[in-house]
């Protein structure tokens, strides 16, 4: 990968998952597939700070309090995009329409009552995961912030894997579609379960566990959002990052 290019896409990774005051730089199918299989680098850089948070606040307020902050902290430093992506998503899919009706209500600029219930049920879930790891030593807790965020950006990546068509002809989702390769893929995921091994004391075979769990269930939507509206776009992949992000938190605080 050309030097420029990787810089490109690092670049543009940066400014697509978080508000990192960045120039926007050379933005084309090339320069996105990059940023694409960067995404989960950058949610290891989101998921260490946050984890950092997590483990500040834990030791000085309770649990869920710590949780709850932490979720905030995360909404700050994505600018809510990704929570925004979910809403939208959920009252397309509550809507029971599919193909131009339901790209047209993901385009409205207000919620409904489905995109409401999600965003409530998704930032409680993650607060009250969040709040049972506070108590885990420092080098699990960065371990599974860590990991749970960039599960949600792996799940972006294989949401733009070859095969997987956009639903508009313009926006991210045509950017980004079928621009990550299987090979890319599969270095992708075993890092992210490499980086969840830690996660869970004592049981390391938990995290990787969970990141596949996560995987799967974002595909699975992923495929659903296909048949519904013929594609992928920029609000399911915020929906995909929330979802696979939550999957893995109750993947490891589900079983203890």
């Amino acid at each position: 990968m050309p030097d420029g290019r990787l810089a490109a896409g690092g670049r543009l990774a940066l400014t697509t998952f978080t508000v990192a005051p960045l120039r926007a730089g050379r933005v084309d199918r090339s320069t996105a597939g990059t940023a694409m299989a960067l995404a989960p680098a950058v949610g290891v850089l989101l998921g260490v700070l946050l984890g950092a948070v997590l483990g500040v606040l834990g030791a000085v307020a309770p649990p869920l309090v710590a949780g709850g902050v932490t979720v905030a902290v995360a909404a700050l430093l994505t600018r809510g995009l990704h929570l925004d992506g979910l809403a939208d998503t959920v009252d397309a899919l509550g809507s029971y329409r599919s193909g131009p009706a339901a790209l047209q209500i993901m385009r409205q600029p207000d919620v409904g009552p489905f995109g409401v219930t999600a965003l409530v049920l998704v930032l409680l879930l993650q607060a009250a995961s969040l709040a049972a790891l506070a108590g885990r030593p420092w080098p699990a807790l960065l371990a599974a912030v860590a990991a749970g965020a960039a599960t949600g950006r792996l799940a972006v990546s294989w949401a733009c894997r070859r095969g997987v068509p956009a639903a508009r002809p313009d926006g991210l989702g045509a950017l980004v579609a079928g621009t990550v390769g299987p090979v890319t893929l599969a270095g992708l995921s075993v890092g992210v379960a490499l980086l969840a091994v830690p996660s869970v004391p004592g049981r390391p075979w938990q995290g990787p566990l969970a990141v596949a769990a996560a995987l799967a269930g974002t595909l699975l939507l992923v495929r659903h959002l296909v048949r519904r509206v013929g594609g992928i776009t920029g609000d399911v992949l915020g929906a995909v990052v929330e979802l696979g992000t939550t999957l893995f938190y109750l993947g490891l605080v589900l079983t203890g």
